[in-house]
């Protein structure tokens, strides 16, 4: 049975997509640290991310370098903080947040909450910034 991040990928879900190319898909997390948190995923399926071929690997970290990238500029923030868990969901996927402090990365504190209207507006703004800078992955 498919993830819900295959799911979100082959477009059963919807989501805050903030970016994606041919093998990789970046959108907000609907329940995050703190706003603009934004996961991301491989589409191809694999639930640990040290099972992944090594030209997946490479191709995912470069991916979520340009995003972080572009968050970090969209985003009010000192610095993108990076997360890999992976037990949450069996399909690999990278945090990044937005952080001013190390504490910003606390998984276990009371959720943000964003209203819809603002997880356009973040995905939007960050989207755009991944536009300006690489507009290959559109």
């Amino acid at each position: 049975m498919a993830t819900i991040f295959s799911r979100i990928v082959a477009g059963e879900i919807p989501s805050y997509k903030v970016a994606e190319d041919e093998k990789n898909y970046a959108f907000l997390d609907i329940n995050p640290v703190a706003p603009g948190h934004v996961l991301v995923i491989p589409k191809k399926e694999v639930d640990y991310i040290f099972d992944l071929e090594d030209d997946d690997y490479v191709s995912l970290q470069s991916f979520a370098k340009r995003v972080a990238g572009a968050m970090k500029k969209a985003m009010p923030c000192q610095r993108i903080g990076v997360a890999v868990m992976g037990m949450e969901v069996p399909h690999t996927h990278i945090h990044l947040i937005p952080i001013n402090e190390e504490s910003d990365m606390n998984f276990f504190k009371e959720k943000a909450v964003v209203t819809s209207e603002e997880m356009a507006r973040i995905a939007q703004s960050i989207a755009n910034e991944m536009q300006e800078t690489h507009s290959e992955l559109f």
